[in-house]
């Protein structure tokens, strides 16, 4: 491992990897599974995580995230994650093609931050669990994973064989 900021990579990298091989084969329809009752919905924890990402790293050195949909982080609230309803849900295509345009930027961000602007503190309303840059990065790869654990029960309740 070369630097800080790659190793952070490899995390959002092994992270963005995961949850791939886990949502692959899901449907549409799948996405709105709950992997129990009070639990979030895959389609949810998705459109979280995408909005999660674009409003941690907007606060972070030379971050330049695209644009998300026009409400589409305020459908992603603990509100709206307690819906039933099947409609206004984005399709996985939409919602992976989300996921990768906010990477791209987050990595790109990455890439430009020195090994000093790691060590900065990170956004003042994250600090609580992000107390520095370097950690606000981190945060997006651990937060990532965190849900994955979720997809998996979801596979496991529709009869799926594990991903991996």
């Amino acid at each position: 491992m070369n630097t800080a900021q790659e190793a952070l990579k490899r995390s959002m990298d092994f992270a963005r990897m995961v949850t791939t091989m886990i949502v692959g084969d899901l449907t549409d329809e799948n996405l709105l599974e709950r992997p129990c009752a009070g639990a979030n919905h895959v389609a949810w924890q998705l459109g979280h995580l995408i909005a999660s990402e674009h409003r941690i790293v907007s606060g972070l050195p030379h971050a330049a995230m695209p644009p998300l949909p026009d409400g589409f982080a305020d459908n992603y609230t603990p509100e709206t994650s307690k819906s039933d309803t099947t409609d206004g849900w984005e399709t996985k295509a939409r919602y992976l093609e989300l996921y990768e345009q906010q990477r791209a930027a987050t990595l790109k961000a990455l890439e430009q931050t020195t090994a000093d602007e790691l060590a900065l503190a990170g956004p003042e309303n994250m600090q609580r669990i992000a107390p520095t840059v370097g950690d606000a990065y981190n945060l997006v790869a651990a937060h990532e994973l965190m849900h994955v654990g979720q997809y998996t029960t979801v596979r496991r309740k529709l009869g799926m064989a594990p991903a991996f």
